[in-house]
């Protein structure tokens, strides 16, 4: 039986417990495309809980929960919960150094594409605050291409990988 945890893709969690999608709704009314068989190929496929709940506006946790207990599976709490919510990727020796410690702005490229946003306008509106040394990590789960010649040709400083963690990951990171 699938465990549902907030980077549970809507998709999986709509197969496997049909009777979720009316709670998911609820939570988060833009979802109200799951009715259409298209849009739920489409956006259910690559939108997981956790964007949903944000989307939404409500807590990740408290909306995991819920589902949760709706299926029977005990709710997360304490080390469980935290370690599933701070998933974070960490940069590795072999990156530059440049992309050491945090980033100022972790943005959801993904998140952004499923409202209708461009993501390269909402980085370059985040590249206006950064301060020296301080970067932007953009996570999709795909090459974003197109966007990484577009910031080239700014002269923005940058560096793309595949999450050593999660390879359905990419992680590009922008400087100044």
């Amino acid at each position: 039986m699938m465990e549902i945890t907030p980077r549970s893709k809507i998709a999986d969690v709509l197969n496997n417990f049909p009777e979720l999608e009316e709670e998911i709704i609820r939570a988060a009314p833009p979802f109200e495309n799951l009715r259409n068989p298209v849009l739920r190929r489409t956006v259910a496929r690559l939108a997981t809980l956790e964007q949903a709940a944000r989307i939404g506006g409500i807590n990740v946790l408290e909306f995991v929960n819920r589902l949760r207990r709706e299926v029977g599976q005990p709710e997360l709490a304490g080390g469980a919960a935290s370690a599933v919510l701070n998933e974070f990727p960490q940069a590795s020796s072999d990156d530059p150094p440049w992309v050491q410690g945090q980033p100022q702005v972790v943005v959801d490229g993904n998140e952004l594409l499923m409202r209708g946003e461009v993501p390269l306008n909402r980085v370059n509106e985040l590249l206006d605050g950064l301060a020296p040394g301080q970067f932007i990590l953009l996570i999709t789960n795909f090459e974003p291409q197109p966007m990484i010649e577009a910031l080239k040709k700014q002269n923005r400083r940058l560096y793309h990988k595949v999450d050593g963690q999660n390879p359905a990951r990419h992680l590009t990171y922008i400087g100044l």
